[in-house]
Order: C-alpha cells, then sequence, then structure tokens
C-alpha cells in the first residue's frame, strides 16, 4: 500500500519543497518504501478564501502558473486552502482567488472547502476541481464522518482528536479508510476548545486586509495578534507526548494495516529547520536520518548545491 503524505506549502517555504521532492526523486531509497508526496496544500499570500493559517500581503500575478506548472509537472496536485469559515456571497466574486482557480484549472488539482457557500460556488464555476472535506470542520463525532464519507469529497480530513482512537476508527467503513486524510503533528493540545475560535479569527484577518484592499478603509481588530496561543510556537519534539501525536511507527504498524494511507503534515509558515525536521521525522529510514539532515540542512543554508 502507498505511503501518501500531504504536504505544506507550495508559497512558504516552496524552496525546501522543491529540495524535498527532487531528493526524493533522485534518491528514494532513503525514503520508506511506496512513500509519494500524494499533493502540496497552501495558497497565495493575499487570498481573502484561504483558511487555517494567515496569509496577508500581496502575490505577483505570475506566480500563479509558474507554481502550479511547477508542481504539476511533476505529477503533484495543488491542493488550495479555501477553508476561510466567514466567506460570504460578496466575497465570491474576488478577482485574485478566481485567477488562482482559472490558472489551476487543468483536472489536477484540488481544493480544500469549510464554506458550503464558496464549496457551492467553486463546484459549479470551476468543476474540473477534486474536493476535499476540511478538518477546520471539527467533525468531533464518528457518525458525522462516516456522513461526510458519502459526500462528493476525493478526501475527509478527520479531526486530530481522532488520532490513535483506534477502537472509533474501526467503525468507519474499510472501504472509505483510503479517504481519510490523518494529520499526524498537529500542534494543538488534545481537545483545545478554542480551536474553532483561532480559525474564525484568522478567517476575519483574510476578510479585514482585503476590506482594506478594496476600500483603502483599514477594519482591523488585529484579533491574531490578540489570539495568544502557546501551541503555535512548538516544534515536532514538543508534540510527542500528546496523545494525538501520530509516530512513524504507529504509521507502518497500526493506520496502514487497518487501511489508513493518507496523512497530513501541518506546517504552513512554520521555520524551515522545524518542516525538514518534521519531513526527516516521518518520510527518511532510520539509518539515513543523519545523512539526508545534513545535506538538506545544507542546502538550506545555499551554501551547498546539493540537489537543487
Amino acid at each position: 500500500m502507498e505511503i501518501c503524505f500531504h504536504s505544506p506549502d507550495f508559497t512558504y517555504p516552496m524552496y525546501l519543497k522543491s529540495l524535498l521532492i527532487n531528493t526524493i526523486r533522485k534518491n528514494p531509497e532513503y525514503f520508506h518504501d511506496g512513500l509519494k508526496i500524494a499533493s502540496v496544500f497552501g495558497n497565495f499570500y493575499g487570498s481573502v478564501w484561504n483558511g487555517g493559517r494567515y496569509l496577508g500581503g500581496i502575490t505577483d500575478p505570475q506566480m500563479l502558473p509558474a507554481v502550479t506548472k511547477a508542481l504539476n509537472d511533476k505529477g503533484i496536485p495543488m491542493r488550495f486552502t479555501f477553508t476561510n469559515p466567514l466567506i460570504t456571497e460578496e466575497h465570491l466574486d474576488d478577482a485574485f482567488c478566481n485567477a488562482i482557480l482559472r490558472v489551476a484549472h487543468n483536472g489536477m488539482n484540488e481544493v480544500i472547502v469549510m464554506s458550503p457557500i464558496l464549496e457551492k460556488y467553486i463546484r459549479e464555476k470551476y468543476p474540473r476541481y477534486k474536493f476535499t472535506s476540511s478538518t477546520c470542520k471539527e467533525i468531533r463525532d464518528i457518525e458525522g464522518v462516516k456522513a461526510e464519507l458519502k459526500k462528493d469529497y476525493k478526501y475527509v480530513v478527520l479531526d486530530y482528536n481522532f488520532n490513535n482512537q483506534f477502537d472509533v476508527l474501526e467503525q468507519i467503513d474499510e472501504a472509505d479508510r483510503s479517504r481519510c486524510e490523518i494529520l499526524v503533528n498537529a500542534c494543538c493540545t488534545p481537545n483545545c476548545p478554542r480551536r474553532g475560535e483561532h480559525y474564525r479569527t484568522i478567517g476575519q484577518d483574510q476578510i479585514d486586509e482585503w476590506t482594506f484592499k478594496k476600500t483603502g478603509r483599514d477594519p482591523r481588530t488585529y484579533a491574531s495578534k490578540e489570539f495568544k496561543c502557546p501551541s503555535m510556537l512548538l516544534n515536532l519534539y514538543d508534540t510527542v507526548e500528546f496523545s494525538t501525536h501520530i509516530s512513524p511507527q504507529a504509521i507502518f504498524e497500526k493506520y496502514l494495516p487497518m487501511g489508513f494511507n493518507n496523512f497530513k503534515i501541518e506546517g504552513r509558515t512554520m521555520p524551515d529547520i522545524n518542516l525538514l525536521e518534521t519531513y526527516i521525522y516521518y518520510m527518511v529510514k532510520p539509518e539515513y536520518q543523519n545523512q539526508v539532515r545534513l545535506k538538506m540542512a545544507l542546502a538550506l543554508t545555499k551554501k551547498h548545491k546539493y540537489f537543487i
């Protein structure tokens, strides 16, 4: 069975992503057998539809076709994180977000959705995209998950609180398990009561920026700056004792035998060195980890031209 990883990010840090992809292609023996990068998820800076992580600013429009081609030519789909939970009808005609979808509307790429309004709009206007149901929906009961799997989604990203709850995961039909995507390295503390509030705060910040760009009026509440969350500062090894952390051993010994083979690595806006360590932890065979860590770290310094 293939081990499919869904990885961040195609804008930041794209250099690290290219390095990872090229290393897998050049030296597959360093990596676990059957491993593939099944998609790269993320968004472009300044997208009002974006959710999950705040991405303010402006993107050069020339980046859209360039990044799309760079990934698609390697056989890797882009998955747009259009998961802002606060989208309304007034945001649907946003020129930049629609431009993103037009450029990548080739039948290969995908969208991750949360808002029913936005999902309906994309399905009607851009029918060649494949859809993933976002973990931002926070579906916390297994019957809700099973109902979501009956819908027209390529994948359903499970709430991280299902992680390692094998008696519950066994209730998912075996035929549907390969359509479940498991978030392996969640930095949120288990059962975080503010997770939904945090997603809404990020969504409001994206909308505030969009409003400022359109009107010149600054409506910002600076909500994300006021939203204090110590989990946002955690690195990979700070979270390994969480009940929701999934180890590489659990992937091979538990999840794959059960039929779950899609795994999401979070890390949009994460520092390169932390994300690099996460890739090595999950993807590289133990006997090669030190070798790959050094070579890729050297390449990241741009002082060594390894696999660039």
